[in-house]
């Protein structure tokens, strides 16, 4: 069995990581330690399942050793009914091992940038923007996140042309990964006066929060500009120059942040947000290497996918990469996102599963 292999090849590095930890060496070095220790724990709940299993796979072999000697016929009903309850408790713990055994994705646990753009649409896009924006802070509040303002740009009426924040919280990327792409609206724009409903869009990209071990900044790749903030309209609303404009010379990748009146603060910000732009350019370059040898790509949370349509008459949200329809629009834009994320985990857990367990 496939599983069982790779579980006892698990089970002799889980035994190997319990001698090294053991080690005056080890124990000493804390920079081993620490990465020893990370392993084994990721592997202890593996490790506990398999044993469990292994323990269900001994007790069905007494069983059917007890049914195929027949001896007592009483005693061969009960050890048919225990097999049937013990047969399905071992095939949901399969299914719960093959889980596990999907490689994690090393960004799950981050925080995350999540910047949201005004895309087709003009106005109307803007207002939404600032809508979607909104419901994920909602969501961010009830799951105990806190989300700090990197930049934003308002639009004349209200809306947000652009809005970066950065979220920060246990599963922030692991909740919102899935979030990337385009997010179309359609409904009645409260400039329109005849009842006409317009189709907008909005983009979202969500990207991990970078450490500085992962994308080290040279200096001598970067150009910064700094000059006075402008608020809607080009009003001047700084005398200073505080505002902070950083090129990443080598990818031409340019991030601004003026919301601050220190520059040194715009110029922080900034430098964070480049960072994760350039970790998110790794990771899709990585991918995109990835994909020319396995097409298993769709939905994968492209930002340049249309990945829902809200329909505010119907009040409907669709989901076009799961065909997920809810007719609970209002209470989704409160940021009752649940209904949502969670389907889009269990599907694409289940087609890593399929794909990690294909050969």
């Amino acid at each position: 069995m496939q599983v069982l292999a790779k579980l006892e090849e698990l089970n002799r590095r889980y035994q190997e990581l319990d001698h090294e930890l053991a080690r005056p060496e080890i124990v000493s070095d804390l920079d081993s330690l620490k990465k020893y220790s990370k392993e084994q724990a990721d592997l202890s709940d593996i490790i506990t399942a398999y044993k469990k299993l292994l323990s269900i796979i001994e007790q069905i072999g007494e069983l059917e050793t007890i049914i195929s000697e027949g001896e007592d016929p009483e005693l061969v009903g009960m050890a048919r009914d225990d097999l049937t309850a013990l047969t399905e408790s071992q095939a949901s713990l399969e299914r719960e091992i093959k889980l596990l055994l999907v490689p994690k994705d090393p960004n799950d646990e981050k925080n995350i940038f999540l910047e949201i753009r005004a895309g087709t649409g003009g106005e109307e896009a803007a207002l939404f923007a600032a809508d979607l924006f909104r419901a994920y802070c909602r969501y961010a509040e009830m799951r105990k996140w806190k989300v700090e303002m990197m930049s934003v740009s308002n639009s004349a009426s209200g809306g947000l042309k652009e809005v970066i924040a950065l979220v920060c919280g246990r599963g922030a990327f692991s909740r919102l990964k899935y979030e990337r792409g385009v997010h179309r609206v359609q409904r009645v724009p409260v400039t329109e006066s005849q009842g006409r409903i317009h189709t907008s869009a909005v983009t979202v990209a969500v990207l991990p929060e970078a450490d500085d071990v992962e994308v080290n900044l040279d200096p001598k790749d970067l150009k910064i500009d700094v000059y006075r903030s402008s608020g809607p309209g080009g009003q001047s609303v700084n005398t200073t120059d505080s505002a902070v404009r950083v090129t990443h010379l080598p990818t031409n990748i340019v991030v601004t942040c003026q919301d601050e009146k220190s520059q040194h603060k715009n110029k922080a910000k900034a430098m964070k947000i480049l960072q994760a732009r350039l970790l998110d350019k790794m990771q899709e370059e990585r991918d995109s290497e990835i994909s020319k040898e396995r097409k298993n790509q769709v939905g994968s949370g492209d930002r340049s996918e249309r990945i829902r349509t809200y329909n505010f008459p119907q009040n409907r949200v669709s989901d076009h990469r799961i065909g997920l329809t809810l007719y609970r629009l209002e209470e989704i834009m409160e940021g009752k996102l649940d209904d949502l994320v969670d389907p889009l985990i269990i599907h694409f857990q289940s087609e890593a599963m399929k794909d990690n367990f294909a050969n």
